[in-house]
């Protein structure tokens, strides 16, 4: 891949996050793609082609966009990550 992908490169790169991203919401998920917790199975093919077709700090960057976005959520539901008796 070059330096900056082209257009058709980065449509390629978001729409195979996008279809990772979707398994990942089908199969686990709270699975964090930044714990280093192995990939769903069902979704192992999919990760692999999302990191073929992406830059590699794009990779890192959507990893922690997802993670990012999870957290929030968890936050809207009312997790404190500060008090101890919170569920997460």
């Amino acid at each position: 891949m070059s330096d900056f992908p082209t257009k058709e490169e980065r449509s390629v790169c978001w729409t195979n996050k996008d279809r990772y991203w979707e398994c990942l919401d089908k199969k686990a998920p709270t699975h964090s793609t930044t714990s280093g917790a192995p990939e769903p199975t069902a979704c192992v093919e999919l990760r692999t082609l999302f990191e073929k077709t992406c830059p590699g700090q794009w990779v890192k960057h959507f990893d922690r966009k997802r993670n990012f976005e999870m957290f929030k959520k968890r936050m809207e539901k009312g997790f404190d990550p500060l008090d101890k008796d919170t569920k997460s």
